[in-house]
C-alpha cells in the first residue's frame, strides 16, 4: 500500500479540481474583488481587526477596471467634466487624451516633438493655422483677423509683411505634416497653412481616412499635393487675402485639383482666381460635387457659364464678392443647374443687373432663396429673380434699397411660395401692402415680417384669419 492510500489527510494527495478554481483561473482583476470582499468581510467580524479598515479604504478601486472598460465609463461623462477628470491621476490622464478627437494645435515644438501624438494618439480633425505662426507670447499688441489672431511685436508695418515674417517656413510646415501623418493614420480632419507640394503628398500616402482639408495661402503647385487625396470629400482653398497675403490659385490649379479630387462633395473657393475652364474642369470631374461656395472670387467674365456642368450641384453660395460676373454672356450659352436647390448671397455687392440676371437665369430651378447683407439689390434688380418659377422659401435681411413695390412684384409670380422671411429693410413699409399680396400672406405656411423696428403688422392682422388654414402659421420674430 502507498503512502497516499494509509495517509488520506496527506498534503501531498490531489484532490480534485473545484469549479472557483477553474472560474478564477487566469482572471486577475475578479480576484482582487475577492481579496478586497474577503478583507472586508473579516474585517467587519473581527473588532480586534479595525485597523485593516483604513488600509483598505486607500485603494484605488478603478484598478480592479480595465482601460478599455474605463475608457467606456469616461466617454459617457460629459465634455465638462473632461479636464476635471484628466486630473485625478496619470492613468486617467492618459485615458482622457484617448478620448481627444479634435485639437488645435498652438505650440509647433509640441507636434514636432512627439509629445502630440503620445498625449492624444486618436486624433481625427487637426487645426494647424495658428501654430504654423511664431509670435512672441509677452507682447502687449494683438493682430485679429477673421482667419488668424497673431501677437505682434511691434505695428509700424502691413498685414501683409507681418505674416510673412512671423510664418514658419515651409520646410518646417513639412516636417509637422509628415509627424502629424506618421502619428495620426486615421486623420480625418486638417488645417493647414504654407504647405508644400511635398508635404501634403506625404499626407495623402499616410492617412488614407483624410477626408476634409482646409488649405490656406494655397497654389497651383500646392494643388498638385492635395489631388493625390482620392478621398478627400469637402475641401477649402484659401488663395488670396487682401492685407494679409497673397497667393495664386488659377485654371490650371483647379483642372489639377478635378482630376485628382473626384470624390468631392463640398468645395469653397475663397480669393482664387481662374475663368470658364476651371470651373468647366470641376463640372466635369466631380460629378458628386453638391456644395459650392464662392467667396472674394478674382475669377475672370463669363465664369458664370461653367456652372451648368456641375450636373448634380444643389448649393451655390456665393459670400463677399464684389461683382458676380460682368459680361457673363448671352442667354444661350449660360445653361442652368438642373439639381440646384438652394441659392444663397450673403455681403455681395450687386452692381449689374445683367451679372446678376445672368445669375438667376443660372440657377432658375433654385427653391430656396436667401440674400443677407447684400449692397445694391433695388427693385429693378429683383425683378430679374422672377425667372426662378420654383421657389418656395424667401429670406431677405438687409436689403435697404428693395421697396414693398419691389418684393410684390417678384412674390405674386412665384405660386409655389410657402415660407416668406422679411428683416432689417427699411424701405418695406407696411403701409404699401397691396390686398393681393396681404392674401398671400394669408397662403403662406410661415410669415416672418419684421422690416423695421416698429413693424406692427402682426397685430394689425388679428381677426382676419390668418394661421387658421390648413394647419398654416404666422411667426414673428
Amino acid at each position: 500500500m502507498s503512502v497516499l492510500e494509509e495517509n488520506p489527510d496527506s498534503p501531498l494527495k490531489k484532490r480534485p479540481p473545484r469549479w472557483s478554481d477553474i472560474w478564477l483561473k487566469k482572471t486577475k482583476p475578479l480576484k482582487h474583488v475577492v481579496f478586497a470582499m474577503q478583507l472586508q468581510s473579516l474585517a467587519s467580524k473581527d473588532p480586534k481587526s479595525q485597523t485593516l479598515i483604513p488600509h483598505f479604504a486607500n485603494i484605488d478601486r478603478t484598478l480592479l477596471l480595465s482601460d478599455e472598460l474605463l475608457l467606456k465609463i469616461l466617454s459617457k461623462l460629459p465634455l465638462s467634466q473632461r479636464n476635471p477628470n484628466s486630473l485625478v491621476c496619470k492613468r486617467w490622464l492618459n485615458l482622457q487624451g484617448r478620448l481627444v478627437r479634435s485639437l488645435k494645435i498652438l505650440d509647433w515644438n509640441f507636434l514636432v516633438s512627439g509629445r502630440l501624438i503620445t498625449r492624444f494618439p486618436n486624433l481625427a480633425h487637426v487645426d494647424l493655422l495658428n501654430g504654423c505662426l511664431f509670435s512672441p507670447r509677452n507682447s502687449g499688441i494683438l493682430l485679429t483677423h477673421r482667419m488668424v489672431s497673431m501677437q505682434m511685436r511691434y505695428g509700424n508695418c502691413s498685414n501683409w509683411e507681418l505674416l510673412e515674417e512671423n510664418l514658419l517656413p515651409v520646410e518646417v510646415v513639412d516636417g509637422g505634416l509628415q509627424a502629424l501623418a506618421n502619428g495620426c493614420p486615421n486623420l480625418r480632419r486638417l488645417v493647414v497653412i504654407n504647405a508644400s507640394e511635398l508635404g501634403l503628398l506625404t499626407l495623402a500616402e499616410e492617412c488614407l481616412t483624410l477626408q476634409e482639408l482646409e488649405l490656406h495661402k494655397c497654389n497651383d503647385n500646392v494643388l498638385r499635393g492635395i489631388a493625390a487625396c482620392e478621398n478627400l470629400q469637402i475641401l477649402k482653398l484659401v488663395g488670396k487675402v487682401d492685407g494679409l497675403y497673397c497667393s495664386l490659385v488659377s485654371d490650371v490649379g483647379l483642372t489639377i485639383l478635378a482630376q485628382g479630387c473626384k470624390r468631392l462633395v463640398k468645395l469653397e473657393l475663397s480669393g482664387c482666381e481662374g475663368s470658364f475652364d476651371g470651373i468647366k474642369a470641376i463640372g466635369q470631374c466631380c460629378l458628386m460635387l453638391e456644395e459650392l461656395t464662392i467667396c472674394d472670387h478674382r475669377m475672370e467674365d463669363g465664369w458664370l457659364a461653367a456652372l451648368s456642368y456641375c450636373e448634380n450641384l444643389k448649393t451655390l453660395r456665393l459670400l463677399s464678392c464684389k461683382r458676380i460676373d460682368l459680361d457673363p454672356g448671352p442667354d444661350e450659352y449660360l445653361g442652368f443647374c438642373p439639381s440646384l436647390e438652394r441659392l444663397y448671397l450673403q455681403k455681395c455687392q450687386l452692381r449689374s443687373k445683367k451679372s446678376l440676371r445672368a445669375l438667376f437665369r443660372v440657377c432658375e430651378a433654385v427653391r430656396e432663396v436667401v440674400v443677407l447683407d447684400c449692397w445694391g439689390l433695388d427693385n429693378d434688380m429683383f425683378t430679374s429673380a422672377s425667372v426662378c418659377r420654383r421657389v418656395k422659401f424667401l429670406s431677405l435681411e438687409g436689403c435697404s434699397l428693395l421697396t414693398t413695390e419691389g418684393l410684390e412684384a417678384t412674390v405674386l409670380s412665384w405660386l409655389d411660395l410657402e415660407t416668406l422671411v422679411v428683416v432689417s429693410c427699411k424701405n418695406i413699409k407696411e403701409s404699401d401692402i397691396s390686398p393681393a399680396l396681404a392674401t398671400l400672406f394669408c397662403n403662406l405656411k410661415e410669415l416672418r415680417w419684421r422690416p423695421d423696428a416698429k413693424s406692427l403688422l402682426s397685430s394689425s392682422l388679428m381677426g382676419t384669419g390668418m394661421g387658421k388654414k390648413g394647419g398654416k402659421f404666422f411667426k414673428r420674430t
